[in-house]
């Protein structure tokens, strides 16, 4: 089961690296007014809420106790960023802000993985 979550934090990583990096490469299309959401921003925010599904499950099958308040709260924040996504996905051209949002969002999450404890 250990090797199961392993690839199951890898797959969260790669979902995170999807979200954050394709928006950080559209953030130079803004002033040209072609930036916009990219599938691999949508699928990488998929890939994020599914993994981290799976973990919790992982989790509450080995007998652990995960912190609930800190998994309600990483939620929270995805299902904004899924949301801003989804709501920015077919415009032609997306500005700055939704951009930075997404990219805000995602950091915001991986900071609480990280910082609490």
């Amino acid at each position: 089961m250990e090797i199961v979550k392993g690839i199951l934090v890898v797959l969260h990583l790669v979902g995170f690296g999807a979200v954050f990096g394709s928006t950080l490469a559209q953030l130079s299309l803004v002033k040209e007014a072609r930036a916009r959401i990219t599938p691999g921003i949508l699928h990488g925010a998929n890939l994020l809420f599914v993994t981290g599904l799976l973990l919790v499950g992982s989790i509450y099958m080995l007998g652990g106790s995960p912190n609930n308040m800190k998994i309600g709260v990483k939620t929270l924040v995805l299902i904004v960023l899924i949301v801003v996504i989804l709501v920015n996905r077919k415009k032609e051209n997306v500005p700055a802000g939704v951009l930075g949002a997404i990219a805000g969002l995602s950091l915001v999450n991986v900071a609480l993985a990280v910082l609490w404890h």
